[in-house]
Parts: C-alpha cells; structure tokens; sequence
C-alpha cells in the first residue's frame, strides 16, 4: 500500500486481513506511513512496516521491500494500486523470483496521463512480474490496458462491494442524530472522502451555498479528514454557510452519517467504483 489512512482501497485491504486471519499470515508494507488504520492493526497484533519511500523515484524501497518479504518469508504479495506494484516487481527481480504478485487497480488519477515510458517498462518489463492483475471497475480496467500497457492479458474485472446487511437502518433516527450531537429537525446532505484534491469538495460546497440560500431546514455533513479540511472550512466561509457546514472528523463508523442522511452527494474528480456510494445505496439513499 501506499499507507493505510481511512480511505476505501485501504479499508478494502483491512478487511481481507480481519477475514483471513487464521488461513494467512497477514503483513502490510507501507510506501510512505503507517496511517491512521495502521496504527489500529498494530495494535490488533498485525505486522505493518512504513518503507519510508523518499520524494521521486527511491530504488532503495525496492530493496528494503525485498528484504522485509524474505524475512517474513512472504509467498504472494497483493500490490494495491500502481505504485505499490511498481515497487513489488522491482523487488521480485532483485530477489529472483520467490513470491508471486497480485496487482490490484483501484482508482484512476484526473488528469490520468501516463508517460510512454512508463508504458513501455510495463510491457518490456513489470507486467510479466505479476502472476494475475485485475481492477475493481471496467474504468479502471480499461485504463490498464489503453494507458498502461497491460494489455499482453487481459485483466480481470473483481467489482467492489459491501455487505449490504450490514447498512440497513439499526437505529432510529432521532437517536442516530443524538449519537452525531445533530438536530433532529433539519435535512442532512451527507458526503464520506478524505480532504484530498480529487474528491474536490470545493465543488461539493460550492453547490451547497447556493442550496443553503434556498433552504432554511437543510444541512452538510462532511466525514473525513485530510490536509484540505481547514481549506474546505475556510471557503465554506468564504460563502456564508459556514455555519450550515458540519465538519465530523474521521469515524470508525460511517453507518449513522448515512442513516440521518436525505441525499449522499460525492463530487469527486475521478472514481473507480466509490465504496462510499455503495454504502450509500445499500443505506437507501438517493446518491
């Protein structure tokens, strides 16, 4: 991983290992950090080792990885994400071989452009490292083959997905708002992403002024955090709704923000296959 924050690939990866735990022994390698969800399994008793990759091109990841897989005598390695993989092929020729890779594309950039270099080292190079690769959305799959040269085997396409079960309404919602310290007489437009540049909440509370203006009863949730949240305040600000803007942090539980919710909204630039829409919908909301 590129590091395990609370974002969807990486909630992914922490359910595979809360899952398999018992059939594998699970260890996470970190690009960049530990993260917020790194800490947790840490403290579950799951080994998670940061990299501490250096700004740019770090070939010295490569190695440090290779050395970690043979010590944890690792048989097969997921890669999430490009860069993940970038470095799991780098380090499986180094070591000769000894693990197999699964490489995983989840979201794309915006604007997704990918240099003719690197194309050409996948098909040359990297794509034969990985024993299967496969993307969860035919976006993303098809963005494998046309921009990054994978196209000597077809991906696979494994859609996300969420237990719906799990988003059916367990609380009423007079409690669910107590629970969230919100008034139980407003209207709530809801929206779940880390404060990151591609998710452009900008956008998301830009519209919302114009909303707020026509509409007394209604309010914005945002869950998430990020290093663009003061930016976000700030703008909300700017447009004075500031006020009708609730800034909720990052939750374990995203299930009662859903449920006081009238409408999901996500202004994203660029998604895959949304978990935070999933969820959204298996909570019967309009989106």
């Amino acid at each position: 991983m590129h590091q395990m924050q609370v974002a969807g690939a990486e909630k992914l990866v922490e359910s595979i290992v809360e899952h398999l735990r018992g059939e594998v022994t699970p260890a996470i390698y970190c690009l960049d950090r530990i993260g917020e969800l790194g800490e947790d399994l840490t403290a579950k008793g799951i080994r998670v080792v940061s990299l501490d990759r250096r700004p740019g091109l770090d070939l010295s990841v490569a190695r440090r990885l290779a050395t970690e897989i043979r010590r944890d005598s690792i048989q097969v390695i997921h890669a999430h994400q490009y860069t993940p993989f970038f470095y799991a092929a780098l380090a499986r020729l180094i070591g000769r071989g000894g693990f197999r890779i699964i490489f995983t594309e989840h979201g794309r950039h915006f604007p997704d452009i990918v240099s003719w270099r690197r194309r050409w080292i996948n098909r040359l190079l990297l794509a034969g490292q990985a024993a299967e690769v496969n993307a969860c959305s035919v976006f993303s799959c098809r963005a494998l083959v046309a921009l990054d040269g994978f196209g000597g085997r077809a991906p696979q396409v494994i859609r996300n997905g969420v237990a719906a079960s799990r988003y059916r309404c367990e609380l009423d919602r007079a409690l669910a708002c107590r629970q969230l310290g919100l008034r139980v007489d407003r209207r709530y437009v809801s929206a779940i992403a880390r404060f990151h540049p591609v998710k452009d909440h900008r956008t998301l509370v830009q519209g919302f002024a114009v909303v707020a203006r026509q509409l007394d009863d209604t309010d914005l949730l945002l869950a998430g955090g990020g290093a663009l949240q003061g930016e976000i305040e700030a703008l909300a600000g700017e447009l004075g709704c500031r006020e009708r803007v609730r800034f909720l942090g990052v939750l374990e539980d995203v299930r009662p923000v859903l449920w006081v919710s009238d409408v999901f909204c996500l202004t994203s630039l660029s998604e895959a296959a949304s978990l935070t829409i999933l969820e959204a919908m298996a909570s019967g909301l309009p989106v």
